[in-house]
């Protein structure tokens, strides 16, 4: 008896389980692209300015090169794997006609997004943690904030997951979606202070980057890590809340419309 109440407790949740499941697995099986790629790229990051330039360089009073780059380059891994997990997957599912069987499914529109961010935010995170295994090789890190350094990381790993959703939709093909990484994401994301402070910066370009919307999760994160940062926390996690939201509920209304899924 107990155990048919269970099962009866579960049943709206079972659509959403399996296709959370779905997306872990689709990225586990094919883990030497999807973590042992971007995990060797961040290891050869690391050693170009770890091992080579981060003793011989100094952008930040107290603290060498090497621990300033590093937690850029964690969130960097963080962000590119969590867009690039939602994105690829769900366009693929569009792409091959696998989405129509999604779309005929008692999956709900928050668990239809809630189940691709875990996924996405579950790989971002692992590439993420091996990164930051990985760089203790050539710094160490004070983690001033740890706790306010794993809540940045996870929102921008839930931001970076609702954008994917969204590039997804948008995308007509292939091309466009790589726009989105090429044209978009990394421009961003290599002017989002991951290789230098704002302070260093000549106007306007220093005011210029506070526009960038990386600014803030990558400052942020850095910030709670080394204790040391452009902006205060209420900014960073502020701004970066704000854009999560308004990104999550762009990609609630274009899943909830089905606006280009069936493309």
């Amino acid at each position: 008896m107990s155990a048919v109440k269970g099962q009866g407790v579960f049943q709206p949740w079972l659509p959403f389980l399996t296709l959370l499941r779905k997306e872990v697995l689709r990225f586990w099986r094919v883990s030497s692209q999807t973590l042992l790629t971007p995990i060797i790229t961040a290891s050869l990051y690391l050693f170009v300015f770890g091992a080579t330039l981060g003793q011989r360089i100094s952008v930040l009073e107290g603290f060498s090169y090497a621990q300033f780059v590093i937690p850029g380059l964690i969130l960097m891994g963080v962000i590119n794997n969590s867009f690039a997990n939602c994105s690829s997957s769900l366009f693929m599912s569009r792409y091959l006609g696998g989405i129509v069987d999604l779309l005929v499914t008692p999956v709900s529109p928050p668990q239809f997004i809630l189940a691709y961010t875990l996924a996405a935010m579950l790989r971002g995170s692992l590439v993420g943690l091996v990164t930051w295994f990985i760089s203790t090789l050539f710094a160490e890190l004070p983690w001033t904030h740890p706790m306010l350094a794993i809540l940045m990381a996870m929102l921008a790993s839930f931001l970076f997951a609702q954008f994917g959703l969204i590039a997804a939709i948008l995308a007509k093909n292939f091309d466009t979606l790589s726009m989105f990484t090429n044209f978009l994401l990394l421009p961003l994301m290599y002017l989002g202070v991951v290789f230098y402070p704002i302070s260093i910066l000549p106007a306007p370009w220093g005011h210029l980057s506070y526009l960038n919307p990386l600014f803030y999760l990558i400052d942020g994160f850095r910030h709670a890590i080394l204790g040391v940062g452009d902006t205060s926390f209420l900014v960073a996690f502020g701004v970066s809340g704000v854009m999560a939201t308004l990104l999550f509920g762009g990609a609630a209304w274009l899943i909830g419309s089905g606006k280009g899924l069936r493309s």
